[in-house]
């Protein structure tokens, strides 16, 4: 595998990030992790809170150094929440430590999925298109900045989305 046998996963809310990861990381016998599941474990309380307390920044904090620890761990399948592409350095550690598959959802997508959430600070009060419109145009070209592999999720269901990023790996080494 290329870089590491890590396998990081970006991309903006409701891309399926963690039901990919989780499967993903099953039919390679990874490990997985999601970061924003790794700052609630850490801190024992969920992001909202986080955010409500610390604000977006305080939330940005404890991401990073998840970030940083987890990237330096071996056979690793890591979900990242949709904003950690907002720091340089955990591009560059996302970047240098692991194979990183973007994966791109649709506006559309991202508000059906989102529609019944309730915890997701970025989209409490306000317009969620409004927002999720704004997330895109900041974020999206950051993820294809450090993406290895791009994978439009529309339309696609989790368990072939994890077998395409599989069937990535056992191609040879020249179709990479």
């Amino acid at each position: 595998m290329l870089k590491s046998a890590n396998i990081f996963l970006i991309g903006p809310m409701g891309a399926g990030k963690t039901t990919i990861g989780r499967r993903l990381a099953e039919a390679r016998g990874l490990d997985f992790v999601d970061s924003d599941q790794e700052v609630e474990a850490r801190t024992g309380v969920n992001i909202a809170f986080i955010f409500e307390k610390e604000g977006e920044a305080g939330f940005r904090r404890r991401e990073r150094q998840a970030i940083c620890e987890l990237t330096q761990r071996h056979s690793l399948v890591l979900a990242t929440g949709g904003g950690a592409i907002l720091d340089p350095d955990n591009r560059q550690w996302l970047s240098a430590r692991g194979f990183v598959v973007y994966l791109h959802a649709s506006i559309e997508q991202q508000l059906a999925r989102t529609e019944r959430s309730d915890t997701r600070p970025l989209l409490q009060g306000g317009n969620r298109r409004d927002t999720l419109e704004r997330l895109f145009l900041t974020r999206d070209p950051l993820y294809r900045e450090i993406a290895d592999l791009v994978l439009h999720t529309d339309g696609r269901n989790a368990r072939t989305l994890a077998r395409e990023i599989e069937d990535h790996f056992s191609r040879p080494a020249t179709a990479l």
